[in-house]
């Protein structure tokens, strides 16, 4: 939403900008000619926000500089104002908001309540994007508490929109946040702010969006161009107005709505406009399932966004890249993209942020506090200099000797704890060691250590079993819940015997289902052997248990088997719980095959009919049909000691 750029754009030193001092003479008059230089560059670091951050906090710099040169503190409140947004346009919210608590303090000290709402705000709605709408709500409050009481229209209207920005973030407060908004749009036209109409017209549009009143939505966001007129920020509302029709599937439309916001973002040179067109003209075409065009342009959206550090749109593109290039069938770069977004979704999230933030914080105030201290000490050094200097040669011989001694102390007791801490460390490699081995494959596991992550590969032939209770519903609601994990945790610990005992490999467990894969991450001439030899196994491991079920007077567990062999993508995903899996239709056919099997059978198909029929009795029964693949043959595996009675008759199964 776009409740937060208000929350900044409109504070951007609007009304801000010191003032020159009056004339008096030879030195008043350099006094001047320095203060304008200050309020030059802070213009010129002003312009540079949205295009160039890196620029803006450079030009802020030299602003800060000069007016720390000339004692000019309103000059260097506004720089460390200015020097905290560029580092809000790049992402870097924590330094932002250390700048703006410096130069919060001295419009306090000025007693400017202007500057101080608008520090205030932007604090708030750096806070916002932190996602700790407590802080944001208690300083967009104060700006606005403090805005009002001052009568300043435009700090109101700031404040009002960075208070709807924060309700905006839960569905159930966003009519608080429309609330505040109506509130904001006839201050923006009684002052006559075309930005602030603009904003808010296009945020009041975006609300109305998510609660699908297309109407009132395309009213305001077409209320928001008027305002804007051609200038780029009335891109925003174009590509909302492209998002209804979208929505309401005119293709045409949306495409010339999302263009015409991308002309004016080019026209303008706003690559925070463009490459939002960009994607809003990818999400055209991911919905007409032309991906390779949709790839085309969200390739565009994520250069740009990238190159102008936006953390929180890369989040979206990477998300939305990744579901195109599956739909694509390029799964190398589904995966790619996907672990990109977990990447930039960490960072945003990570819970070192606040522990970040109240470093940089301490060590601002742990350099405000030496600076005062020296200062107060300094004339008390002076006085006490020639009483140190006579003791000093009495007590040097005394000290150094002590020293030595203490020296010595520390050395040993260092040297103890390292030995400790060293055992330490070497007991807990060897537990992480075997914790990964518990959870991933040998083999990926030591790539893992040794480089610090797996790289995803492409298998040509891979078997994959899947197994399934039949009315696992109904037996789960006959159960207490310890019976029913006792129940599952005997038959996957079974399981996990049998094909440890064949050499597969254990991919997942998803509620009663289970799942394995031969021939990864090692290869293996004999996996499909392995698999069937398994998957037999493993039911009669099942008939068996079932006799002892019926026997104890409980109802026998029926289990469905399906295997499949081809090729597949195999890598490790999460950051914080690994877990190696496998994809591609390999996958989805073998989970197929096991939804259409029978209890008490081995439901294989084609693919491993062909490798293993010479080596078991196997019975056609049928086919089922695959989305992008087409119709799949499957046979059932008769066993030695269950050999079926005869072919069941061929039918077709609709997936």
């Amino acid at each position: 939403m776009n409740c937060k750029t208000l929350g900044i754009i409109l504070l951007l030193c609007a009304h801000a900008l010191a003032m020159p001092a009056q004339s008096q003479g030879g030195a008043a008059s350099d006094t001047n000619k320095d203060t304008a230089a200050v309020n030059l560059l802070l213009q010129q670091s002003k312009e540079r926000f949205s295009d160039d951050p890196v620029k803006a906090i450079s030009l802020a710099t030299q602003a800060k500089d000069l007016s720390e040169k000339i004692e000019f503190v309103k000059g260097k409140a506004n720089a460390l104002k200015n020097i905290g947004v560029g580092n809000y346009f790049l992402g870097k919210l924590p330094e932002a908001i250390v700048f703006w608590n410096e130069s919060l303090q001295l419009f306090e000290s000025l007693k400017e309540d202007i500057g101080v709402s608008n520090v205030l705000n932007n604090i708030a709605a750096a806070y916002d994007d932190l996602g700790d709408n407590e802080k944001a709500l208690e300083y967009s409050l104060r700006s606005l508490t403090i805005a009002e009481k001052s009568a300043d229209n435009y700090r109101i209207l700031a404040a009002l929109n960075t208070v709807a920005s924060i309700y905006y973030e839960k569905k159930a407060t966003w009519d608080k946040a429309l609330n505040y908004l109506l509130k904001a749009l006839p201050l923006a036209e009684q002052v006559g702010d075309k930005d602030g109409i603009g904003v808010t017209s296009g945020n009041i549009g975006e609300i109305y969006f998510y609660k699908n009143d297309f109407e009132k939505s395309k009213t305001y966001y077409e209320n928001s161009i008027k305002a804007y007129g051609g200038l780029s920020n009335s891109s925003y509302a174009y590509n909302g107005i492209g998002k209804i029709y979208l929505v309401k599937g005119d293709y045409n439309k949306a495409l010339s709505y999302h263009n015409k916001a991308l002309e004016i973002a080019e026209k303008t040179d706003s690559k925070h406009h463009m490459y939002l067109s960009f994607q809003g003209i990818a999400n055209v075409y991911i919905a007409e399932k032309e991906y390779a065009k949709a790839l085309l342009y969200f390739n565009k959206a994520s250069g740009l966004a990238e190159e102008l550090k936006a953390p929180r749109d890369l989040k979206d593109i990477y998300q939305q890249m990744a579901v195109a290039y599956a739909k694509n069938a390029d799964y190398k770069n589904a995966y790619k993209y996907n672990s990109l977004y977990a990447d930039v979704k960490d960072t945003l999230y990570n819970i070192d942020t606040d522990k970040k933030l109240n470093k940089l914080q301490f060590e601002f105030d742990l350099q405000k506090k030496e600076g005062q201290i020296s200062l107060l000490t300094k004339d008390k050094a002076l006085q006490d200099a020639d009483l140190k200097r006579q003791k000093f040669a009495r007590n040097a011989f005394a000290a150094g000797l002590g020293l030595v001694f203490l020296i010595a102390i520390l050395i040993f007791r260092n040297y103890r704890e390292k030995v400790k801490i060293n055992k330490i460390l070497d007991e807990q490699k060897v537990q992480i060691e075997n914790l990964l081995l518990n959870i991933l494959p040998s083999e990926v596991a030591k790539e893992l250590q040794q480089k610090g992550q797996a790289t995803p590969r492409n298998f040509d032939q891979v078997s994959v079993m899947f197994t399934d209770f039949k009315s696992f519903t109904i037996h789960a609601d006959k159960l207490s819940p310890q019976e029913l994990v006792e129940e599952l945790n005997t038959c996957f610990i079974a399981f996990d015997n049998i094909i440890e005992k064949y050499g597969l490999e254990k991919i997942k467990t998803i509620g009663d289902s289970y799942m394995c894969a031969g021939g990864i991450p090692t290869p293996d001439k004999r996996h499909v052997h392995n698999m069937v030899s398994a998957s037999l196994e493993i039911q009669e491991y099942i008939v068996l248990n079932n006799k002892r079920k019926i026997a104890d007077g409980q109802e026998p567990w029926d289990l469905r088997i399906g295997v499949h062999v081809g090729p597949v993508v195999a890598g490790v995903v999460g950051k914080k719980k690994y877990a190696y899996d496998i994809w591609g239709s390999t996958v989805n056919i073998a989970s197929r095959l096991e939804s259409n099997g029978e209890p008490e059978q081995v439901n294989i198909s084609a693919s491993v009919y062909e490798i293993v029929k010479n080596d078991f009795t196997c019975s056609y029964r049928g086919k089922i049909y695959a989305k992008n693949v087409g119709d799949v043959d499957m046979y059932f595996v008769a066993s030695s000691n269950n050999k079926l009675a005869g072919k069941v008759s061929a039918s077709t199964f609709s997936i």
